[in-house]
């Protein structure tokens, strides 16, 4: 997620520091076992730098950089999976992402990815792991997975695809009752949304009585996908605010006038791999009192990281901000509590072990500041009754119930 932020440049340079930096690249030049080039140096330099500062801030190549807006448009090359950082310099999966080759193949969130083909992880830039990751659609790469619970590593070959991914898809569960599912928050994820609710409402004879939200494993996005889909539902107030040392990072955003809902009653789903813009959304859904959030704590990504392009066509992307719900509480390494807690009954691995990675777990978190067309499988699913066949849009369709009967005795 973004907003502009500009670097303070009135503060003086340490030069004593940058001294004994000069004195080390000049040592290494000379001393080194092998030559090293000047360029790559200060590379790993500035990964260093921007290592020790949180999971989340690093430096991009500039085709990385070029990349970034196609992950943003929905559309990029790879295997469809997020991952971070854990504190022993691994990569975890927060998330695969819905429909993707890494969901099809398998693959959970809080995965430990040991190897990328044959090289070893740990110690490798996370930009680095994510460039191995991507590639030309059809070629494969084997990871090494070690996962909770399971005696041995796993190795699982995934081919690469253009992922194109379909953040919004609905599906009326019965009666005036509808689900929608919420894959990650991308530009234009407002405006799927508000077509497939006006499809479902249309299934159900005009009107909902009650809305399933489904935003678990969700990965976050951009910040203004989470503002727009959180307008959607409110009518008024802030949704959320961001603040960090810079003026223009300290930015609130407002509730406009309408409730494509009028009003009906929601259950938010989330767990642990609900993450960042998805936050963002059920804090203030939570905070106005205009939802129930039912599932397991979330991944507690409350921080802001904006895009800086350098001269050479690289970027710097640089955590700037922590962002805040409406009743002025910061996610970060917290998550959201659920109003409603149940197990990890719905996303387990196969061992029966839950699997629960969260921003607290990762090396230098920050800390708490003094229509889609449906993917194959869920085409299947809306064959038969997702109520069915998942514990928690159950009990969600149970709660909508409860609410709608409380308000008529109310009335």
């Amino acid at each position: 997620m973004s907003v502009a932020a500009h670097a303070d440049t009135n503060e003086s340079l340490p030069m004593e520091d940058l001294k004994v930096f000069s004195e080390i690249f000049g040592k290494i030049k000379s001393d080194y076992v092998e030559r090293v080039d000047d360029g790559e140096l200060l590379k790993n330099a500035v990964r260093g730098m921007l290592n020790g500062l949180d999971p989340h801030s690093t430096y991009l190549e500039p085709e990385a950089y070029r990349e970034v807006n196609i992950d943003t448009r929905g559309e990029f090359g790879g295997l469809g999976i997020e991952v971070t950082l854990d504190d022993n310099g691994l990569i975890r999966v927060v998330t695969p992402i819905d429909g993707t080759p890494a969901d099809r193949a398998g693959i959970l969130p809080g995965d430990l990815i040991v190897r990328l083909d044959e090289a070893p992880v740990k110690g490798m830039a996370l930009d680095e792991a994510v460039n191995r990751m991507r590639g030309k659609p059809g070629t494969t790469i084997d990871l090494t997975i070690a996962r909770k619970g399971a005696p041995k590593p796993i190795r699982i070959t995934i081919e690469r695809e253009v992922i194109h991914i379909n953040s919004v898809w609905a599906q009326l569960l019965e009666g005036h009752y509808a689900y929608v599912r919420v894959a990650q928050f991308q530009s234009g994820t407002a405006a799927s949304l508000r077509r497939e609710l006006t499809r479902v409402k249309k299934e159900a004879g005009g009107t909902l009585d009650g809305l399933v939200l489904d935003l678990r494993n969700n990965p976050g996005g951009v910040l203004e996908g989470a503002v727009d889909v959180s307008d959607v539902f409110l009518r008024q107030g802030v949704i959320v605010s961001t603040r960090g040392r810079t003026e223009d990072s300290r930015i609130t955003f407002n509730a406009t006038p309408k409730d494509y809902l009028g009003g009906a009653a929601m259950v938010v789903l989330v767990n642990g791999g609900s993450a960042s813009a998805a936050e963002i959304v059920a804090g203030a859904l939570q905070d106005h009192d205009r939802a129930v959030i039912l599932g397991t704590k979330t991944f507690g990504k409350g921080s802001v990281q904006t895009i800086l392009p350098m001269h050479n066509g690289a970027a710097l992307k640089l955590t700037t901000a922590r962002y805040y719900t409406p009743n002025d509480r910061s996610i970060q390494a917290r998550g959201i509590v659920p109003d409603v807690l149940t197990g990890d009954l719905a996303f387990a691995d196969p061992g029966g072990v839950s699997v629960a990675l969260r921003e607290a777990n990762l090396v230098g978190h920050l800390g708490q500041e003094a229509t889609v067309e449906e993917p194959a499988e869920n085409a299947k699913a809306s064959r038969t009754r997702r109520q069915d066949s998942d514990y928690e849009v159950r009990a969600a369709l149970n709660l909508l119930k409860g609410i709608n009967i409380a308000r008529r005795y109310a009335d």
